[in-house]
């Protein structure tokens, strides 16, 4: 992603916070809306161009097929992706169709949020999104940060588009939201002076153990690979690893699946990875949350390949590690 739009990227989105938030949260406040809104606006933009194949599915399954269950394979189908949403709501219509009432719009929105697939409500409750929309409306801002993440002069979806002066907006790439994310959420640490050993690993240093683990046998991958990162935060080593031996220009060229397995203690983290192993087609489900240290959630699964950032753990009396 070029340097110079994901830099206008970032400072946009940061600046909603002041233009929006100020006096309603506290500063420390500010990551815990800005950073759920720009998951779920990538979502949703995401699925804007298949929102009527998808509401098309859902009403065969419900007038022709007469299913009284939802058939979510049919739903994925329909939406490209393995999440879909089925209310009649897209982050847009909310927003063009909304009046100054915020207690319909903070309706509506749930309405919205209640018609995604359950692995992104998974994502939502990780967020305490809901939460946050209700403070939102009872503070008369809804609508104004609504206004803001579906604004025309951003593009936070896959296509490039043109603004309403008609320059072409590029297409942010599924890489460049990883950056975005990241981005947001080292300047959120630094501003708060919290956290401060949390940042994400660079991906310089990333790009180094990629190196150090598949050069010495990348004449002997095996057809089907699985890597594993038991502290993934948002998944960059993850992502970056099956970039590289996925790379069609790349000296190492995998031509089997690479499957990703990961687990991230923090809630926040968690959510982001989750969302972009949907983004990017991985299964959402080999992403799990809790604490490595004390739960194994892979007990007697075996991979490839593993390679993490780990966390630090403190001990009274280090000279007896066990």
């Amino acid at each position: 992603m070029n340097t110079a739009v994901h830099s206008k990227l970032v400072s946009f989105i940061w600046s909603i916070a002041d233009d929006c938030l100020r006096d309603v949260y506290v500063r420390g406040k500010y990551r815990d809306v800005i950073l759920p809104m720009v998951v779920l606006r990538r979502l949703d933009a995401l699925l804007e161009p298949t929102k009527a194949a998808v509401m098309e599915e859902l009403a065969f399954q419900r007038d022709e097929a007469k299913f009284t269950e939802w058939d979510e394979n049919g739903l994925r189908q329909a939406s490209g992706y393995v999440f879909y949403n089925t209310s009649e709501w897209t982050l847009q219509r909310l927003h063009n169709t909304a009046t100054n009432n915020q207690q319909i719009l903070q309706a509506n929105f749930e309405d919205y949020l209640n018609g995604f697939s359950s692995n992104v409500k998974e994502i939502i409750d990780k967020f305490k999104l809901k939460s946050q929309v209700r403070h939102m409306a009872s503070k008369d801002v809804l609508l104004n940060v609504l206004e803001k993440f579906t604004s025309p002069y951003i593009n936070l979806t896959s296509e490039e588009k043109p603004d309403p002066e008609g320059r072409t907006l590029p297409p942010l790439t599924n890489l460049g939201m990883g950056y975005v994310f990241e981005e947001l959420i080292r300047k959120f640490n630094e501003e708060n002076n919290e956290e401060a050993g949390e940042h994400f690993t660079p991906r310089e240093v990333i790009d180094l153990m990629t190196h150090i683990i598949f050069d010495p046998v990348k004449d002997k991958l095996p057809p089907v690979m699985t890597i594993y990162d038991p502290a993934c935060g948002s998944g960059g080593m993850l992502t970056e690893s099956q970039n590289f031996i996925k790379d069609v220009e790349g000296e190492i060229r995998a031509t089997g699946d690479v499957y990703l397995y990961g687990k991230e203690i923090n809630d926040e983290t968690y959510a982001i990875c989750k969302s972009d192993m949907m983004i990017k087609g991985n299964n959402p489900e080999n992403i799990r949350v809790g604490s490595t240290l004390s739960t194994d959630e892979f007990a007697g699964t075996k991979f490839d390949f593993m390679l993490s950032n780990p966390p630090i753990l403190l001990m009274a009396n280090p000279g007896q590690a066990s």
